[in-house]
């Protein structure tokens, strides 16, 4: 299956990041691309809450997904939409983070919301309370595929080596982690957790990000860390998308899967063993 992951720098415009995506989308299929995907808040980059309570809609009235459900069935691909920022019913206001696979007929083929939020202080002049505008989801997803059983998470997901050792057991041997991951962190923690899910699992992570400074109307602005990553399930680095938007393409073969698990089987293997008290 030939990939493509579309590497973005979001606003907190709805319409102007799905006009990008589109086009981006267009070139990698252009280009061979059966499976499109892009990163974490695809639709929208915002801290502000005020101005998501007025541009965010649900679900069933987002553009942006019915956009790119009719761009997916126009074109017969499959598509990750590493997650939309969408309103919910629940009483207290919070937001979903919520990850879609779309299949060749534009229909979902699987949901997830992002399980761990990202409740952290990383220095004195950044720090995030993402529990405070977004619920946390309670599930974790795989979904069956032509090409593989796909393992469904969402960035801050990638700290928590349980959640994929759990996705893979159940099936999964291509992982997603779609993100939009922090520019302080992510020069020395991005790419080596992302390679050690891919080790531990024998599985393959496409790791589709946002990068740079997101230009926002109102509210903190925020730079991320890019370097959307292709890691095999023997732990390599396929491709590097950089700092820049862009497109990093390449062809996923599920044999390497086979081939490291039957190298290092440890995802079926390891004795039982009492907890320290």
């Amino acid at each position: 299956m030939r990939c493509a992951l579309l590497q973005l720098t979001a606003s907190d415009d709805p319409a102007e990041n799905l006009s990008q995506v589109l086009v981006m989308a267009e070139e990698a299929v252009a280009d061979g691309a059966g499976f499109v995907l892009t990163p974490e808040v695809t639709n929208c980059l915002s801290s502000n809450r005020a101005h998501q309570n007025e541009v965010l809609r649900h679900e069933e009235n987002d553009p942006t997904l019915a956009s790119l459900q009719d761009f997916a069935a126009r074109r017969g691909i499959w598509l990750s939409i590493g997650s939309l920022a969408l309103k919910t019913t629940d009483p207290d206001g919070r937001f979903a983070n919520r990850s879609f696979l779309v299949g060749p007929d534009g229909s979902i083929a699987a949901r997830y919301d992002k399980i761990h939020m990202f409740d952290v202080e990383i220095s004195e002049t950044e720090s995030y309370r993402e529990s405070a505008g977004y619920r946390p989801g309670d599930r974790a997803v795989i979904a069956k595929t032509p090409f593989g059983t796909i393992g469904l998470s969402v960035c801050y997901d990638l700290r928590f080596p349980g959640l994929y050792r759990a996705l893979a057991l159940a099936g999964a041997d291509i992982l997603l982690v779609p993100a939009a991951f922090s520019s302080l962190t992510g020069p020395v923690h991005w790419e080596p957790l992302l390679r050690a899910r891919a080790i531990e699992n024998g599985a393959w992570v496409l790791a589709t990000g946002q990068t740079g400074q997101h230009a926002a109307s109102s509210g903190a602005l925020r730079k991320t860390h890019g370097h959307s990553l292709v890691v095999s399930p023997w732990g390599e680095v396929i491709a590097d998308a950089g700092t820049a938007p862009g497109i990093v393409s390449f062809t996923l073969n599920l044999a390497e899967v086979a081939a490291a698990r039957r190298k290092i089987p440890s995802l079926h293997a390891g004795e039982p063993y009492s907890l320290p008290k």
